[in-house]
């Protein structure tokens, strides 16, 4: 039997309680009702029944959609959230509680995702509050867009369209208005919303198993919020395919769930079940936003992403899309004190990108002196091929470069050094001046600089700037070995000063200085040039590999503990001597063939 899938929590049958007891303790304006564990009612600190005078908004349903619902609970959204266990409606007595705490003269609306179990327990609630003379309307939110249209009574789910209707419910019940058209609002709202939901994993659920239904290849459209098998099995797709495929299962004219044409007005919101993280959750927003202008002739008016309605710990997401016009732009921009709400925008909005400036310098520049030459001469051949031979080698050793730095680090050295390596190779195709060594070195580190982050994008860029110095205060029109021995020398010291690292501290640092040492000596005796390249060039790989007995002091792997470091030489010294040796080993043959 599998074991239970990996949580924070204390007891599975705790989680609720405890979770509801977080969320006040984070947020004053936030209470509950002392009826724990069995009432699990979340409700605001400053309304009391006795003299709230607006409609009172209340919504509720299973736990495990965080932040839905009880996280929209705040003046200008709900008054109180019911919370049921895990996946489970609430029972009758606790939605009951909930009216009774916070219903004043003005009365409440129930706004229900359409879900057998809360439709009942909220309809029931709903009957039982009337007889005690409470006035009460109830409002089902049915936005799935997934599935075939239904034959039976159930219906289309409710999803993370519910969050929309929250907002417009509650801000037209802040606005004073009556019962009848607050629930009108929201009837109108949901009828406006559609929503689907793609995942790569079902959840899992507190004290259980995690699922392994879909494999790793595989994902499934249309689920639902609480891992129900939905609309199909498919292939993992890239999420161009993705997003195109929901927002046309919404937007279809063949079910027509959501009656939005070509020139209409739309709010679109991508919501992460909650195992999807915020970088991919914008990748969607990024590719359904032309989408939806471009393909479907609509008009966004407002975005809203992150995980607004979860399911657990599921990886995927959801998009809704609600027709728009300005009465509900003017609810969802109305202010709340919903903790989950996010910020909105007004609509008037700035271009989305605008020209990356130029220092003055590069502006002015004689742009013949930093293309690529229409021919080389012997020194920038030999410079070509070093480039060349080098970027290679390190494009070639990405996937190892990967693996060592997974363990000891963050595992994208490899990466961000091909990034790098890449952008190299394609720019000097035509505007590196290669017969002019110091103004390669520094258009180097600008195609560094524009592609590579983190810690090793900025270490090269110093590397490349502070060899560039050196070579253009002291090179006369043919940089000598000894030029460029100085120009490497000089941005160890620049890496050393602005990084911190020196010899023996477990970075690259470790297959330059001996790579630099060794130059300088063989220089320095009258040692052939191209000689001493490729001996410097043992020197950094012995460096390199000598850093598998060091412990790090610098970077993510000062971190690791000594025995997995003891295993592993250190990926960006064995990345540098790499292209430093690939770059010898080209200078030997370039000079051989003269």
């Amino acid at each position: 039997m599998a074991p239970p899938a990996k949580k924070f929590i204390n007891n599975p049958n705790d989680v609720v309680t405890e979770f509801i007891e977080g969320l006040v303790e984070t947020y004053p304006g936030l209470q509950y009702l002392d009826g724990l564990p069995e009432v699990k009612v979340v409700l605001r600190a400053d309304v009391s029944a006795a003299d709230y005078d607006k409609v009172a908004v209340i919504s509720g349903g299973g736990s495990g959609h965080e932040p839905a619902q009880a996280g929209y609970v705040g003046e200008g959204m709900l008054t109180a959230a019911i919370c049921g266990d895990v996946f489970a409606s609430p029972p009758v007595d606790s939605i009951i509680a909930g009216i009774r705490a916070v219903t004043g003269p003005m009365g409440c609306l129930l706004v229900v995702t359409n879900y057998t179990g809360d439709r009942l327990n909220f309809g029931l609630a709903a009957e039982l509050a009337k007889t005690e003379g409470f006035k009460v309307e109830t409002v089902i939110v049915r936005d799935d867009c997934a599935l075939p249209p239904p034959r039976g009574i159930s219906g289309r789910r409710g999803l993370a369209g519910t969050v929309l209707v929250h907002k417009v419910a509650g801000a037209a019940a802040a606005a004073g208005l009556s019962l009848e058209e607050v629930a009108a609002e929201a009837k109108h709202a949901s009828e406006m919303v559609g929503t689907m939901g793609v995942a790569l994993t079902v959840c899992s659920l507190p004290g259980q198993a995690t699922s392994d239904r879909l494999g790793p290849e595989k994902m499934e459209l249309g689920l639902g919020v609480h891992g129900e098998p939905g609309a199909a099995v498919v292939d993992i797709q890239p999420v161009d395919v993705v997003v195109s495929h929901v927002l046309q299962q919404i937007l279809s004219p063949e079910t027509n769930y959501v009656p939005i044409t070509r020139g209409n007005s739309v709010v679109l919101m991508v919501n992460g079940l909650g195992g999807t993280p915020l970088m991919e959750l914008m990748i969607a927003a990024g590719k359904a936003v032309p989408k939806l202008q471009l393909e479907f002739g609509l008009a966004v008016d407002r975005v809203y992403t992150g995980s607004f309605m979860s399911s657990l710990d599921m990886a995927g997401f959801s998009i809704s899309i609600m027709k728009a016009d300005q009465s509900i732009l003017e609810r969802l921009d109305a202010p709340t004190k919903g903790p989950s709400w996010p910020v909105g925008t007004d609509g008037n909005r700035p271009p989305s990108k605008i020209p990356v400036p130029l220092p003055p310098f590069q502006q002015n520049k004689n742009e013949e002196s930093l293309g690529r030459p229409q021919e080389l001469s012997q020194q920038g051949r030999i410079l070509e091929a070093a480039i060349k031979a080098a970027a290679t080698v390190v494009i070639s050793l990405k996937d190892s470069l990967n693996e060592w730095d997974g363990k000891v680090g963050d595992g994208d050295c490899g990466s961000t050094m091909c990034r790098g390596a890449t952008a190299i190779l394609e720019d000097m195709k035509n505007y590196y001046p290669l017969n002019d060594a110091a103004e390669t070195v520094n258009e180097i580190g600008s195609s560094i600089r524009r592609v590579m982050g983190g810690t090793s994008g900025i270490i090269y860029s110093l590397l490349c700037k502070a060899a560039y110095a050196e070579l253009k205060a002291n090179a006369q029109s043919e940089v000598t070995p000894k030029n460029w021995s100085d120009a490497l020398k000089s941005s160890i010291s620049a890496v050393s000063k602005y990084g911190g690292a020196s010899a023996g501290y477990r970075t690259m640092l470790d297959a330059l200085i001996p790579a630099s040492k060794v130059l300088e000596e063989k220089l320095s005796v009258g040692e052939d040039p191209v000689s001493a390249f490729v001996l410097s060039a043992e020197a950094a790989t012995a460096g390199a590999e000598s850093t598998i007995q060091m412990q790090a002091q610098a970077g993510r792997s000062s971190y690791v503990s000594a025995e997995i470091l003891a295993s592993i030489p250190y990926p960006g010294a064995m990345a540098a001597a790499a292209w430093y040796s690939a770059a010898a080993r080209a200078v030997k043959e370039q000079s051989q063939g003269l």
